[in-house]
């Protein structure tokens, strides 16, 4: 057989091979990331979580509302809770139905404006209602199978119920603060009622 000819074709076959890898590579990239969570938490060596920065830039769930005038002035969470989740957690849930390993939940409080009225109400150009002011704090909650085997795969994280700037890193909360409540009320321990327009696929 003409040498030439079989070069060529070993040639062809190289090629078709690497093309194939290459591809397969790139067909199982999603599922890897996935797995290994590069978009995740950061953690200290003590095993503290660190304060995600730019989380302004993820997807805003949504904004339930708690306020002070109407929890006889100490709302738990006040006032609004504006919660941010990774848009690659995002985007998994709305393929899935399922939060992938590595979610960050963050949720931002938010205080309201100064109350004009007794149930904590003002008054804007819009009309009546309860308007957003200054950040009044942080917590988090993160998914991780295998660290927080016994708070349903969820553990539980506050930066402070204050005014900025927050605590760069923050230790896991007791079963009592946080989980137990997601434990006993949330759907998979994350209220999703709340935020349902926007996980619903459409």
């Amino acid at each position: 057989m003409n040498k030439s000819l079989i070069t060529h074709r070993s040639l062809f076959i190289i090629s078709f091979f690497c093309l194939l890898v290459t591809a397969l590579a790139v067909s199982i990239q999603p599922a890897q990331s996935m797995t290994n969570a590069s978009w995740g938490p950061e953690w200290t060596e003590s095993g503290e979580l660190i304060l995600p920065e730019n989380f302004h830039e993820w997807v805003f769930l949504g904004s339930p509302l708690t306020p002070h005038a109407l929890n006889g002035g100490n709302a738990p969470f006040p006032e609004y809770h504006n919660v941010y989740v990774q848009p690659q957690a995002f985007r998994e849930f709305r393929r899935t139905g399922q939060w992938p390993e590595g979610t960050i939940m963050l949720k931002e409080l938010q205080l309201t404006n100064p109350a004009a009225f007794e149930d904590g109400s003002s008054v804007e150009v819009s009309g009546r209602g309860y308007f957003p002011a200054a950040v009044n704090g942080i917590d988090i909650s993160v998914k991780d199978s295998k660290k927080f085997e016994d708070t349903n795969a969820w553990g539980f994280f506050n930066f402070g119920h204050h005014a900025p700037p927050y605590a760069k890193s923050a230790a896991e909360q007791p079963i009592e603060a946080c989980a137990g409540c997601h434990i006993a009320n949330a759907d998979d321990m994350v209220f999703k009622k709340f935020y349902r327009p926007i996980l619903e696929a459409r």
